[in-house]
């Protein structure tokens, strides 16, 4: 392949609609634009506008709160890490902390911290160290006979009692 051979791939870019260039081309006169009116008109924007009535989005009651510092935990399933187990992607033997997760692939990033769920079957002896887990999970992992150790527990028990 060579510069001169790149092209687009088919249907991928469309040309572009010539409007105004007379009755012929389907788009003369009035462009596609209707007769009259607002937006005939060249440079109107309506998004939320409702002729003057009061817009859906300000009758409606705003409800709830979004905390601006909230933290974001990358989630990770059990059933998932044991995939990975068994694929040879972790290794048991070494203690798998978050950044042997990212590593391995099994979390994209990991955000505030990971944080490990109990959905899926797991049969691992692993000895996991996250920010945080379900109590199922932790029991999960204990069945099977590993450990699970909370990085972030006390440090999550001290921000809630400020």
């Amino acid at each position: 392949m060579k510069l001169n051979e790149l092209r687009d791939n088919p249907g991928a870019s469309r040309t572009k609609k010539r409007v105004g260039r007379g009755a012929g081309s389907g788009l003369g006169k009035t462009g596609g634009r209707g007769i009259k009116g607002q937006k005939s008109r060249s440079g109107v924007a309506i998004k939320g506008f409702e002729g003057g009535q009061m817009p859906i989005y300000q009758r409606l009651p705003k409800r709830g709160f979004n905390k601006p510092n909230r933290k974001s935990y990358a989630v990770i399933n059990l059933g998932t890490i044991q995939k990975f187990v068994d694929a040879g992607k972790i290794d048991s033997g070494a203690p798998v902390t978050e950044d042997a997760l990212v590593a391995s692939g099994a979390v994209r990033r990991r955000l505030d911290g990971v944080r490990v769920l109990a959905k899926g079957d797991f049969s691992a002896k692993l000895s996991l160290e996250v920010t945080g887990a379900s109590k199922a999970a932790i029991a999960e992992v204990e069945k099977a006979g590993g450990s699970l150790k909370v990085a972030a527990a006390a440090a999550a028990a001290a921000d809630t009692s400020e």
